[in-house]
């Protein structure tokens, strides 16, 4: 009975702890939910609005006290300062006190302007009502932190200042009893001078950190205000001389007969033209009474543009003032001025510094197996056209005149127009008067076109990146670009691009290249005849000109046999092909698809490549491969540039369809790592030949000129395309922008020189040879293995003895040993497997040779013979 009570007792004693456990944590987890309760209910209360509401009427009533007893202490601070000395809790009478506040605003406004800041404490109204500014209402007035920042410095800058010049008793109100201390500090270490010197730079040194103060300019600004009179005062000079030489002019006219005084008097001399290195703008504004051609202003020598002073020297007085009457009379107040602005030429090397580019070539391994070739030099190409732009001002004049009257008619007002003069088109820059909307003038191309008589005009609205709407018309005289001087320009020569391209000049004149490495496929689309052929073999040309053929490759596709068949000459340099082909350009719509699926294999090899060496794209695979960091005894090769071009991509998706349109599409997935760019051009711009796979993957297009807005939209995605004028006229996207360029021109004779003048020189023994391909279709045991003895390669036997003398099972053995492709060494690697001489594939490992020396191969080999 015992022995149960006891357990009974424990069991008890247990329940009752267990129990008080519970108890106490109940208890305490209560009280940490009314702590977090009472923690919320104070974010509450902080987040309430009316809490808000009252803290900032808080703030601007603090701000209206300080306000009302700050002023009232510099009328009354004076009088109420001998009744200040008792203490703040035993209250005067406030009939003593003067302050508008009483004795509160006394105190406070004694402790603030007498006893420490003196006027500067009125930052602190600012700051108050700031605050509470931004609690009810949600945002400052001002930046907060510069102010917060200049009114730091001015509660001990102002004080120190004011502090050093009234030191009066009356007057310490304004310095206050900091800005005395800080100038008795300043006075015992510097001494009244030094003191007054550190208060005049140290607030010149804050204004010129905060304010960004620049003295250059400052210094600018009054030599040009010198340069301004001495101006003025050789103009007066000039005048003088003028006059001088007017008198002495019409003396000389009394002398001579009146016909010839006539014609003299009818004369008028050429404008001045003053040149620059890059761009000239034209002032189309009407001259100035009695001023001559010595008063022309000059611009600097860094200015980028360069004017041309349109106004006539004033030789004879009376012809001066019949010409001045005459423009009176057709000016108008309402006209708007026009600027010209017409961009040079851009710098070209000499016909020497181009061809010394060509002898000082090959400076890369690559190229040492045609150590001796020499690039086409610059004197294969002609000059067409001359390369200067002839500005026709009447033309301009009267272009700029038709459309302000146009806009005129639709009440829209132009405060300014510019134009840009170009090899093929002028840009006319306007800027509307403020409120007009851009959708408005945008609506009005027809009627503009309609007025100027124009091909076609395109409206830009609004430029990019320069607040102006652009208005680019044909002109009447247009400038053909020659290939010679896109090869000769600056920008082409020294281009750092992998690929670099010369497709033209563009509306202000500027030659552009562009990398085809980075586009980094090209689309080329227009109507019959608009030149596009012309681009293709600017494009050709323009790579011809810059690579080595160690460094670059084509592949050309022309089903219609007759636009490429000129680069037939350069096979053996330039071009690449399937094995066993005659022709290296190719034209059979069957050979297409084998190509490109060739292509694609290559790919797959290059991307393999580029794995083991552990590099992303071919450019650093080559520098590796250059510097001597990858092994070619593993497979590892120097791999040269491929561009693909199609000439007529249209007439092939007629006739493959999807079997041509995959490997493309596959190649422009995934060949730009590798090195593999594709052009493709075609004259039917429509949806199901430039399909949308297709535009996904080709993110360049050059659009010619094409028959309707729907052909644009397919090609560029937007309009525009219509609007050209042919010959060369083309629009480039990449990505959002369209730019407008005049493409070069290049004509048959002269590629035809070119692709001669590399034909002649020393070339590879063939051209390069694409990996093998052969359709499953074709069946053959070739293709599938090498079970039977009598569907085994030719060089079946002498392989296996390559491989039992080596003890190496691999297929790059076999491709040096053998010279022959990838494809086909794989096929006998597979043969060699069936026969039992070689194991099977273990991934990165050489394959295993089971057959130890040539005489059991010897034996397997005749018995393999016998049992057949």
């Amino acid at each position: 009975m015992s022995l149960k009570n006891r357990f009974k007792n424990d069991i008890d004693s247990s329940k009752s702890s267990a129990g008080e456990e519970k108890a106490k944590s109940a208890k305490s987890s209560k009280a940490k939910k009314e702590k977090n309760q009472k923690a919320t209910n104070k974010k509450s209360l902080l987040k309430d609005q009316r809490t808000k509401n009252l803290v900032g009427l808080a703030f601007l009533f603090i701000s209206a006290i300080l306000m009302l007893a700050l002023t009232s202490h510099l009328f009354t601070g004076n009088a109420d300062q001998s009744i200040l000395s008792t203490p703040l809790s035993d209250f005067e009478d406030e009939r003593e006190i003067r302050n508008w506040l009483g004795t509160f605003g006394a105190h406070i406004s004694q402790k603030l302007v007498s006893d420490w800041f003196g006027v500067a404490s009125f930052s602190f109204v600012l700051l108050s009502f700031l605050i509470g500014f931004r609690i009810l209402f949600g945002f400052f007035l001002l930046p907060f932190k510069q102010v917060l920042k200049y009114t730091i410095f001015t509660l001990l800058w102002l004080p120190a200042f004011l502090g050093f010049f009234f030191t009066s008793s009356h007057l310490l109100l304004l310095s206050g009893g900091v800005g005395q201390t800080i100038n008795t500090w300043l006075s015992i270490a510097m001494g009244n001078v030094g003191a007054l010197l550190f208060i005049i730079f140290s607030a010149i040194a804050f204004i010129a950190v905060n304010f960004k103060v620049s003295f250059a300019k400052i210094a600018q600004f009054f030599g040009s205000e010198k340069e301004l009179d001495e101006r003025e005062e050789s103009s007066f000079y000039k005048k003088e001389e003028f006059e001088k030489r007017e008198q002495h002019v019409q003396e000389l006219a009394d002398e001579e007969d009146d016909d010839e005084n006539e014609e003299s008097l009818q004369s008028e001399p050429e404008p001045t033209i003053i040149e620059d290195d890059e761009k000239q703008e034209i002032d189309l504004s009407e001259p100035e009474e009695n001023e001559p051609d010595d008063e022309v202003d000059q611009e600097d020598e860094n200015s980028e543009e360069l004017e041309v002073d349109v106004n006539q020297d004033e030789e004879q007085a009376d012809s001066g003032s019949d010409r001045e009457e005459e423009k009176e009379e057709k000016t108008d107040e309402d006209d708007v001025e026009i600027e010209i602005e017409q961009s040079e030429e851009d710098e070209e090397l000499s016909d020497r510094d181009v061809n010394k580019k060509v002898k000082d070539f090959g400076e890369y391994d690559p190229t040492l197996d045609l150590s001796k070739f020499k690039l086409p030099t610059i004197e294969l190409l002609d000059d067409h056209g001359g390369g200067e732009i002839k500005v026709n001002r009447e033309e301009l004049e009267e272009n700029k005149n038709k459309i302000v009257d146009t806009l005129k008619n639709y009440k829209i007002g132009i405060d300014k127009i510019k134009a840009t003069v170009g090899p093929t088109v002028t840009l006319y820059e306007i800027v509307p008067e403020a409120g007009v909307r851009i959708s408005k003038i945008k609506n009005l191309e027809d009627d503009i076109a309609l007025s100027l008589s124009a091909l076609g005009i395109r409206i830009i609205a609004p430029i990019p990146g320069r607040g102006t709407i652009g208005i680019e018309v044909p002109n009447q005289d247009p400038d053909i670009v020659s290939m010679r001087s896109l090869i000769k320009s600056d920008k082409f020569q020294n281009s750092k691009y992998a690929l670099p391209i010369a497709l033209g000049k563009t509306v202000s004149n500027e030659t552009f290249i562009a990398d085809l490495a980075k586009m980094p496929h090209l689309l080329l689309a227009g109507a019959t005849g608009q030149g596009k052929s012309v681009g293709l073999n600017a494009i050709l040309v323009s790579l011809l000109y810059r690579l080595h053929p160690s460094q670059i490759k084509f592949v050309l596709v022309d089903p219609k046999k007759v636009e490429l068949t000129l680069f037939n000459k350069i096979e053996r340099h330039y071009l690449a092909k399937l094995p066993d082909t005659e022709e290296a350009i190719i034209t059979d719509n069957s050979q297409v698809i084998n190509t490109l699926n060739s292509l694609c294999i290559e790919m797959d090899k290059r991307y393999e490549l580029l794995k083991d060496a552990m590099v992303r794209n071919v450019k650093e695979y080559n520098n590796k491969f250059i510097n001597r960091k990858l092994n070619p005894e593993n497979g590892h090769r120097y791999m040269p540039y491929i561009v693909l071009v199609v000439d007529e991509f249209a007439d092939l998706i007629m006739t493959a369809g999807k079997e041509v349109e995959t490997p493309i599409a596959r190649l422009a997935q995934l060949a730009r790592a590798v090195g593999i760019h594709l052009i493709i051009a075609t004259q039917r711009p429509s949806v199901n030949v430039i399909t949308g796979l297709i535009k996904a993957n080709f993110p360049a297009r050059i659009a010619f000129r094409v028959t309707s807005k729907v052909d644009s939209r397919t090609i560029l995605d937007s309009g525009g395309a219509d609007q050209l004028i042919g010959r060369g006229d083309m629009l480039l996207s990449q990505g959002s922008d369209l730019l407008r360029l005049q493409c070069g021109f290049v004509d048959t004779p002269e590629v035809e020189e070119i692709c001669d003048y590399i034909g002649n020189q020393q070339g590879y023994p063939d051209a390069m040879h694409l990996p093998e391909y052969s359709d499953d279709s074709a069946g053959g045991g070739a293709a599938g293995g090498g079970g039977d003895i009598s569907d085994r390669d030719a060089l079946f036997e002498d392989s296996a003895q390559i491989i039992v003398q080596t003890q190496q099972g691999s297929a790059s053995l076999l491709q040096r040993k053998l010279k022959i492709g990838y494809n086909r060494a794989g096929r006998i690697i597979d043969q060699l497997e069936e026969a039992g001489i070689i194991g099977p594939f273990e991934g990165s490992k050489a394959r295993q040779v089971l057959i130890p020396d040539e005489y059991a191969l010897e034996q397997l080999l005749n018995s393999e013979s016998e049992n057949d």
